[in-house]
């Protein structure tokens, strides 16, 4: 009997952990969280068939009354803020010399461009777009348009 209660007490709490650790660290529904509900499924199955009906219901009772506590006190005091990305990226590309480029300015691109890339203009590594077209690396491109920190080049044939 004292065997039954430690098995089902520690099969409900592992589950109620993994569950609270999924939402946690883990985003969207993964094994974690489904291990840790069946686990707790379990747990509230063996009270049921192990200590009888009205045990069962004690368990599962107390076993969803634990999991809204836990999770209403985690988002009344505000616990889940403290793994929230509060950072954000400030900078743009090509933010920090966008007068220095001119249209018409040929230089050759460093990486390929797919049709996104990093091309070198006057000794200086710019991240530049083609109008689609896939050009390999050390190709000689052409700014063909500047707009809103966007450099667009083409081949230059």
């Amino acid at each position: 009997m004292p065997l039954d209660w430690i098995t089902v007490i520690l099969l409900i709490s592992i589950g109620l952990i993994l569950i609270i650790v999924e939402l946690i660290f883990v985003p969207g529904t993964t094994i974690i969280g489904i291990l840790g509900f069946i686990l707790v499924a379990v747990g509230v199955w063996i009270g049921y068939t192990t200590l009888g009906t009205n045990t069962g219901h004690l368990i599962l009772s107390g076993a969803v009354l634990i999991g809204a506590v836990a999770f209403f006190y985690s988002f009344r005091t505000d616990v889940w803020s403290r793994f929230a990305l509060k950072d954000a990226i400030k900078s743009r590309v090509n933010d920090e010399n966008p007068h220095l480029l001119e249209v018409g300015e040929e230089g050759k691109a460093i990486s390929a461009l797919r049709p996104q890339g990093t091309g070198l203009f006057r000794e200086r590594r710019h991240e530049v777009q083609t109008k689609g077209e896939f050009l390999p690396p050390s190709t000689p491109i052409r700014i063909i348009q500047i707009s809103a920190n966007k450099i667009i080049v083409e081949a230059i044939t």
